[in-house]
């Protein structure tokens, strides 16, 4: 008999829950402050109250097999000796507006809950107990109501016979799924060089799954630009899936040009398979796919507002079922017509979505962002299988998703706006203003900036008091000209304190001072304890990127410190790379100035070589600027192109528009190293034909840096590698491997820095770099030129 492993709250939800998507200014902080309350409660009910109990049933219902499971929130034994199943509930409905049936789903949980202890236990009655926490004023409401066991198995088999026409949907995708993926051929008539042993990985750290490390097995792959990465990954995790190793794969990305890739790939194996029984859904952020925005561009999420958000939970079953009967590729632009035929939020609907999915597209902030994560599926461990694309990015991504920042000007502002009067709101706020007008006089004292290994109470203090009258306001002025920015203040107070509530020996406290502002910033510094539970919420992960050098810093920073790491050769002819370096040139800060003239004549020689498009990568904005005045002047001929900070999308393709095959004349384009050019661009063929990496990449010296490079000279003695040398480098790599991306492919990367003849650089380079030619000035690297070409 099929089998439906099914959790009772996404059972009574999917079936129960109505009305409207509200999101009003609770934020996403609801699921970890119920939490805490949660554990409050059940800590003051005495010993004789169990908490957080695990139940797991069976029930059959029309030939399918229901595995049952979830956590009843407590269970006790009353006064009268009557057993009594508690469902807590945190609310910010006023006590005198609640109602004992205000929401089904809440007693529905609790019944189901009592319907599987009584039948385990024998019991011919119990209590189901509502216990309603009101955050505001800290007030306890509780509902009880009395059932027989009949009664609670009679409703839970109600539920299942409602649930079976979705359940036999379910069963029979996946038995088209199973067979679809064990038939699944590789989309080409060949593996490239590289690709199957990329492939044979990833298929095996899948295969191993929780049997090999209690929190998945972790595989980093360090794999040459252009080897077909992505369909090296999802190929053999697919397989995996095929085969029952795993449930469901999660392909996350730092950038929305993989997720491309990603999309692609799948379109390809869906075009070599007709029929293919393998359904994928993108989630776009609900900035981009929200189809109803305010005066500030800000998705308003409240009924009253938006006809996509009133009544989502009546309508989102026939949007669903639309969707599931249809094709089994869901973009962006998919979910946006489903959305607008069926008038429901595209964003929930892709979350929705997810749960039918058999891959799931997205940022890496679906996994490992505390606020931002997909709770419905990593609240606890599942059969998932993780594809972690570019992960050279998570480090920086992953320090970024844990720290938070707010400034003083934030609260000054805010009383601007509330204009003339008094209010507990403006007091509130003044404050909080009070202690950082204080704190900003104390730290310019110091210099401007000071760091702190423990949490600033004076300044938080006043922030956590700030919340309540904030929310009050905000839900009585929600027609206030001033509501967007006290909006946007209520998020920049929640960031804070959550951040605050994370805080250990991994963070530091920045405090900088700007004029009449004072910026509060908890940084996090070691992200790895986080990653590492982030990723144990899976069976496997695989981390890939061309540039995961040295495996030891990524597999430290990312919290896998045994995990297995392969580097694979480069696929292509190493004759089609001309590698130089130009080691008589100083790049470093003090000899920027005197290096300009030499560096433009080593572009000049670069770009003289033969006509093509050619990229400059520098280490700063400033530098290109200096480096690209004196060469415009000195060698107007050759036409350039600058990259400007700040580049919107159109702008980005726009800038390579313009490297076009087959040019008739050479065009130089400026560009930054670690910026939106210098990794996850695709110029093939020769739209680029060669590229100048100008320094070795190191981020700028600044307190911030100074702060993690003594963190980490503290835990491994690295200090220098892991703050600057290593991610320098980083991007260094990336920015060359834009110019070979086929095999067909061939052009020339010139090195511009004394530094990459130096040992402790040398040994980052890849294996495929082996060729390098030091040469002793331009002359010379014009005969080298005139030869590869």
């Amino acid at each position: 008999m099929p089998t439906i492993h099914l959790p009772i709250r996404q059972l009574v939800e999917f079936l129960l829950r109505t009305g409207s998507i509200d999101s009003r200014f609770t934020g996403f902080d609801r699921a970890n402050e119920g939490a805490r309350i949660h554990r409050r409660l059940q800590k003051a009910a005495g010993e004789g109250y169990a908490a957080e109990v695990f139940l797991t049933a069976k029930r059959e219902m029309d030939g399918i097999a229901f595995a049952l499971e979830g956590r009843a929130d407590g269970i006790f034994t009353d006064e009268a000796g009557t057993i009594v199943i508690d469902e807590i509930k945190t609310t910010a409905i006023p006590t005198e507006e609640m109602q004992e049936d205000m929401n089904p789903c809440h007693w529905a949980q609790g019944m189901v809950y009592g319907a599987i202890y009584a039948q385990q236990n024998g019991l011919e009655q119990l209590d189901v107990r509502l216990t309603y926490y009101q955050i505001d004023t800290d007030e306890i409401t509780r509902y009880t109501r009395h059932f027989t066991a009949g009664e609670l198995e009679e409703f839970l088999c109600g539920l299942l016979r409602q649930y079976v026409p979705w359940a036999q949907r379910q069963l029979t995708w996946a038995d088209a799924r199973s067979a679809s993926l064990q038939a699944l051929r590789f989309p080409f008539p060949a593996y490239r060089p590289g690709q199957r042993a990329l492939a044979g990985e990833i298929y095996r750290a899948c295969a191993a799954g929780k049997t090999e490390h209690k929190g998945g097995t972790r595989l980093f792959c360090q794999a040459p630009t252009g080897i077909g990465k992505t369909m090296s990954a999802l190929f053999p995790a697919l397989k995996a899936i095929g085969e029952g190793k795993g449930v469901k794969l999660f392909y996350l990305t730092a950038r929305n040009t993989t997720q491309a890739a990603a999309e692609d790939a799948l379109q390809r194996l869906h075009a070599g398979v007709p029929g293919l029984a393998l359904r994928s859904v993108t989630l776009t952020a609900k900035e981009k796919a929200c189809l109803c925005k305010d005066a500030d561009g800000h998705p308003s999420c409240l009924p009253e507002v938006c006809p996509y958000a009133k009544g989502y939970f009546d309508r989102v079953k026939d949007a669903l079922a639309s969707l599931l009967d249809g094709t089994p590729q869901f973009s962006r632009a998919a979910l946006e017509e489903t959305a607008r035929q069926f008038t429901v939020c595209p964003f929930e609907l892709g979350l929705d979505l997810s749960a039918w999915c058999d891959v799931v597209i997205g940022d890496y902030n679906y996994l490992f962002d505390p606020v931002v994560r997909l709770h419905r599926f990593f609240d606890s461990a599942g059969d998932w299988l993780f594809l972690i694309d570019e992960a050279h990015n998570l480090p920086d991504r992953a320090r970024a998703m844990y720290s938070a920042q707010f400034s003083k000007s934030s609260l000054t502002e805010a009383k601007r706006a509330l204009g003339k009067g008094k209010s507990p709101l403006k007091a509130a706020l003044t404050r909080a203003d009070k202690g950082f007008l204080e704190t900003r006089k104390q730290t310019a004292e110091q210099g401007g900036t000071a760091f702190l290994q423990e949490l600033p109470a004076e300044l938080l203090k006043p922030l956590h008091a700030l919340q309540a009258p904030l929310q009050d306001w905000l839900e009585q002025n929600p027609d206030a000209e001033a509501h967007a920015q006290l909006l946007d203040l209520y998020f920049a107070v929640q960031d804070i304190t959550r951040a605050a509530e994370r805080y250990d020996e991994h963070f530091v406290t920045q405090l900088s001072a700007y004029g009449s502002d004072l910026t509060l910033q908890l940084l996090c510094l070691d992200p790895s304890a986080f990653v590492d539970a982030s990723l144990a919420c899976g069976r496997a992960a695989a981390l890939f990127s061309a540039t995961l050098t040295p495996p030891g810093y990524y597999r430290s920073v990312l919290g896998c410190p045994d995990a297995r790491a392969v580097a694979l050769e480069s696929p292509f002819p190493q004759e089609h790379l001309g590698l130089y370096c130009l080691p008589g040139i100083s790049t470093r800060y003090k000899d920027r100035e005197a290096s300009i003239p030499a560096v433009s004549d080593a572009l000049a020689a670069l770009a003289g070589g033969k006509v093509g498009n050619y990229l400059a990568f520098f280490p700063s904005y400033a530098y290109l600027r200096a480096v690209w005045e004196d060469f415009s002047a000195r060698y107007p001929a050759i036409p350039t192109l600058v990259q400007e900070s700040g580049l919107d999308d159109g702008a980005r393709a726009a800038f390579l528009a313009r490297f076009a095959p087959d040019p008739e004349q050479t065009l130089l384009g400026f560009g930054v190293m670690g910026g939106i050019f210098g990794e996850g661009v695709d110029l093939v063929g020769d739209r680029l034909i060669g590229c100048a990496i100008v320094g070795v990449g190191l981020p700028q010296v600044n307190p911030r840096q100074e702060i993690l490079r003594r963190y980490y000279d503290e835990h491994s003695g690295s200090g220098f590698d892991y703050a600057y040398r290593y991610p320098g480098m980083n991007k260094v790599l990336q920015a060359a491997g834009r110019v070979i991306r086929t095999a067909e492919d061939k052009g020339v990367v010139l090195l511009l820095d004394d530094r990459f003849a130096r040992s402790e650089y040398t040994r980052l380079f890849p294996r495929h770099w082996r060729h390098l030619k030091y040469l002793k000035g331009t002359e010379q690297l014009k005969e080298e030129l005139a030869t590869f070409w």
